[in-house]
């Protein structure tokens, strides 16, 4: 039994090793068929470095510059400046707390929103020492790679010949919005898709840092997009955060004034009475004396409170702004992003090498066996 046994084994060690021994003839047989065709594969290395060089020097160079942001979270602010002034003019003057709905996780959307991205295409950006000029304009001086030509040379005729029998409307698209809709040419929205593009904001959930990445081919346009996407985006934050104490301010003034003039009416209204009845003791009159003095009174209560009221209102439009710690300020690169040129000559170089050596060695077995089974 023990002898058996000894046999299977050396039975599976055999067949292992001549596994093993035709494994290394098969890797030595392709190694003599990859250096026969040597020739083709420097031939392909020469064209794929011709061809990486080509592609390589057609990309333009990019630049991109990142700003991260620290903006303060939407909270309970009752130990704030209203509630400083609250705890002055009494424990009953209180104003409505909350957490607002826009906060540091939809920055992100707020960039990429077609009116955000429509009012900054409107700023003016410097391309030279003496030169300015919009974004929108400058969107238009950016090149392209020739291939990208060579694609939409078709859509271009197509659009041609459509103008030639078509009237298009030039008006501006921020001339266009009507009722909360914004009409945009085709023009207007490719340039909005490539902003969509050249400025990325993003936001980490748990630190709730906002980065901010623009990517030009001028290095300075690059700096300042992206610092002018930072002010823009705090704008809108800001004037969101304080419409609310701002709409509520606006009509504590208006009614400030309203129970001031009716303060003021009571007050003379009661000062006219008594001097016109300075000498007359009578029970009416002391009755109409102590109605219009109780007026007076009420009328002042209820003004001292609207007035009481719009301090702490006050002091909410200022509490209500947000603070943005700007971690990354924008610096104007000195190196371009994206891959390297090297990269992309190698890695062409690399690819046609690769189809050299697949075609000589599988691909031209299995086209002669399909054309056996064809025939």
């Amino acid at each position: 039994m023990a002898t058996l046994m000894e046999h299977t084994s050396e039975k599976e060690i055999r067949q292992q090793q001549d596994i093993h021994n035709d494994e290394e003839i098969e890797m030595i047989d392709l190694f003599r068929k990859v250096i026969s065709i040597r020739k083709k594969i420097y031939k392909a290395a020469g064209i794929g470095l011709v061809i990486g060089v080509i592609i390589a020097i057609s990309i333009p160079k990019e630049y991109t510059v990142e700003v991260t942001l620290s903006p303060e979270m939407g909270n309970n602010k009752g130990g704030g400046l209203s509630g400083l002034a609250a705890s002055f003019l009494g424990s009953g003057v209180t104003m409505g707390d909350g957490t607002d709905a826009l906060n540091a996780s939809l920055s992100a959307d707020i960039v990429s929103s077609t009116p955000f991205r429509l009012e900054l295409s409107t700023m003016n950006i410097p391309v030279a020492k003496d030169e300015t000029m919009t974004l929108d304009v400058y969107l238009d001086e950016e090149s392209s790679p020739w291939w990208s030509y060579v694609i939409g040379f078709p859509s271009m005729v197509i659009d041609g010949i459509k103008s030639l029998f078509t009237k298009e409307d030039e008006s501006e698209s921020y001339d266009k919005v009507s009722q909360g809709t914004i009409e945009l040419s085709k023009n207007e929205l490719k340039k909005i898709e490539t902003l969509k593009k050249m400025i990325v904001a993003s936001v980490d959930k748990k630190t709730s840092m906002t980065s901010v990445a623009v990517t030009f081919q001028n290095p300075r346009v690059a700096a300042v997009v992206a610092d002018s996407v930072v002010k823009k985006l705090q704008e809108h934050i800001i004037d969101y955060r304080t419409s609310k104490a701002k709409e509520d301010c606006a009509y504590l003034e208006k009614l400030f004034k309203e129970r001031q003039q009716e303060y003021y009416a009571a007050q003379q209204k009661y000062a006219d009475y008594l001097d016109s009845h300075d000498n007359i003791i009578l029970q009416s009159v002391r009755a109409e004396q102590e109605r219009l003095q109780n007026d007076m009174s009420l009328s002042y209560q209820v003004y001292s409170q609207v007035a009481s009221q719009l301090q702490v209102a006050r002091a909410k439009v200022q509490e209500e702004k947000p603070v943005f710690a700007v971690v990354e300020p924008a610096v104007v690169p000195l190196k371009p992003s994206g891959t390297s040129k090297k990269i992309y000559v190698l890695a062409f170089i690399f690819l046609a090498v690769c189809v050299v050596i697949s075609w000589n060695l599988f691909g031209k077995d299995f086209l002669n066996k399909f054309k056996e089974l064809r025939a």
